[in-house]
């Protein structure tokens, strides 16, 4: 494409006076009618400044829409990691929750067990008390125990006979 040195100037971002120079020094030629071969510009110049801007227009537009989708990347992941120190928070509180429940019961097992020996305690004094009443009041020969021990049996039906004597009432049959 052949262009006039006026539009070769101002494409390439370079004076008239900077064209002519390098005509007369012989780095660039122009044809017959005055104009110069844009093959000849790129040759002596390199890329014209226009299309420079226009690249860097495009590169500018692209690198704000790689910062825009970055800056909406960067929003989403701290509020992704806000989420996930809320997170975080609520389970330290449960487990400190857990861990208050874990001491209460503690101590209530403890009251507990404490409790409890006194209770066995209780049982094995009340155990030695009965033993030794027991072995205080045994009869001295076998006969009499044998009888007391009769005696007691007989007292224990009577006492049965008492209270569930209604029951025995409706179950006696007249003698034929």
């Amino acid at each position: 494409m052949i262009i006039s040195v006026t539009k070769a100037a101002k494409e390439w971002g370079v004076s008239r006076t900077t064209i002519y120079q390098k005509v007369n020094d012989g780095e660039l030629s122009r044809n017959s009618d005055k104009k110069i071969d844009t093959a000849e510009m790129l040759r002596v110049f390199g890329e014209p400044v226009s299309k420079k801007r226009t690249e860097q227009s495009l590169n500018t537009s692209n690198n704000t829409h790689l910062n825009s989708q970055t800056v909406h990347s960067c929003t989403a992941l701290e509020h992704q990691l806000e989420l996930e120190k809320l997170k975080n928070e609520h389970l330290r509180q449960q487990v400190s929750d857990q861990k208050q429940l874990i001491e209460n019961y503690q101590q209530q097992i403890g009251q507990l067990n404490k409790t409890l020996e006194k209770a066995n305690a209780s049982i094995h004094d009340f155990a030695q008390v009965r033993l030794l009443e027991f072995k205080q009041f045994e009869p001295d020969d076998e006969p009499q125990a044998e009888q007391k021990h009769n005696n007691e049996t007989t007292d224990i039906a009577e006492k049965k006979k008492r209270r569930w004597g209604f029951l025995n009432i409706s179950l006696v049959r007249p003698k034929t």
